[in-house]
């Protein structure tokens, strides 16, 4: 906690340096993926995976309405963005809102129930991670076209981080149901046919300019409410051969990574680890949570240092201790299956407030799971900052 504090500071410090001279942190953050970083492209498809209806989204901003988000406020990259000095979030690709100066700091380009293997993505009507790409394709030429040329948008293309978030619907959404592939594949087949289309995209991202690239490991996907009531056998413990499956994948994305970087000297590479900080909530959720102030006399601020920290810095300031109660069942409906369609305004049972729960709904963190998921990656990506 303390070696966590520390360089929290430290962070914290060099971004105050930076805002103060007028500089972001990046110039934009491009999204991909699956309903873990979607921010409404699938409101635009005809699929019966959306989140675009009442209880999502009720604690979103200042108007809780709902915008696609799987998620009854902020998502992790919601955070994240802010972290990076943002004032709006990088638009949903499909959106109205992704046009003009809007598309300057970035976009998104997720999919919920999208994944690695395009097939998982086709099952649900989702937009697979190879037309993910084809969109970023067709959003650089905008830009081009935006900042007048190739030369000048370059600087964006290889300055923006890119997140990608993607494999738990593979597994979960298809592998685990799908005969078809499960009978083909052994988990660690399977396992090693994500790894390639893992290295695909970051191979393409890199050829179409990309320098700056974060990927998420797998989650405790045996922990997810409906992964419990689905394959858990009756018990309310976590699956351990679907965690397991997680660990054996995320080792093998990991080794693949490292072996992109060595490739590309100029590529910074990051997996997030998402599993252990996703999974110490769903373990001790009551150690996680509340807010412990440091003293304010403790940092030596003029005023005008204090007028450029921004609310990230701000956030940094209060270093998490804990307040979770719930991590087993979800605050949606009964918290056991519920995802999607079936998480609904008439979902009976719904949960009042949502900041004890780990899980909003059956598949997907809590604004305040998400908050504490979102410090952790930023400690674990300063390389892409730096």
């Amino acid at each position: 906690m303390a070696a966590a504090s520390a360089l929290l500071l430290m962070v914290a410090a060099c971004l105050v340096v930076r805002l103060a001279e007028g500089q972001g942190l990046v110039p934009a953050v491009m999204i991909f993926g699956d309903s873990v970083v979607d921010t409404g492209n699938n409101n635009y498809l005809l699929t019966l995976v959306k989140s675009n209806f009442p209880p999502y989204g009720r604690d979103f901003g200042t108007r809780g309405a709902p915008t696609g988000r799987f998620c009854n406020g902020k998502l992790a990259t919601d955070f994240t963005v802010e972290n990076l000095g943002f004032s709006s979030y990088p638009p949903a690709y499909l959106s109205r809102e992704a046009t003009g100066k809007n598309l300057l700091t970035g976009a998104n380009f997720a999919s919920a129930a999208s994944g690695y293997l395009d097939r998982t993505a086709n099952l649900y009507h989702a937009i697979s991670l190879t037309q993910q790409l084809e969109n970023y394709k067709e959003y650089q030429s905008k830009v081009e076209n935006i900042v007048g040329g190739r030369a000048k948008a370059a600087g964006i293309f290889s300055g923006a981080i890119n997140i990608l978030s993607a494999g738990s619907s593979d597994y979960v959404q298809n592998y685990y149901i799908n005969p078809l592939i499960n009978e083909a594949y052994t988990p660690d087949q399977f396992a090693n046919l994500l790894v390639l289309s893992f290295g695909s995209f970051v191979q393409n991202m890199y050829g179409l300019g990309a320098r700056r690239i974060g990927v998420t490991s797998l989650p405790p996907i045996g922990c997810l409410p409906a992964a419990i009531t689905l394959f858990g056998g009756g018990s309310n413990n976590c699956v351990d051969r679907l965690n397991n499956d997680a660990v054996a994948f995320n080792k093998k994305v990991s080794a693949a990574a490292e072996t992109l970087k060595k490739s590309h000297s100029d590529l910074k590479l990051v997996i997030f680890d998402v599993y252990n900080p996703l999974l110490d909530l769903i373990k001790n959720p009551g150690n996680n949570g509340t807010a412990k102030y440091l003293p304010l006399q403790h940092f030596h601020f003029s005023l005008m240092d204090l007028l450029f920290i921004s609310n990230f810095v701000l956030t940094f300031l209060i270093l998490h201790v804990k307040g979770f109660f719930e991590a087993r069942k979800a605050c949606c409906g009964t918290g056991t299956i519920e995802t999607s369609l079936l998480c609904n305004a008439k979902s009976p049972g719904t949960c009042a407030n949502a900041t004890g729960y780990v899980f909003w709904d059956s598949f997907h963190p809590s604004e305040a799971a998400n908050k504490i998921l979102a410090d952790a990656l930023l400690l674990q990506g300063i390389e892409l900052i730096s």
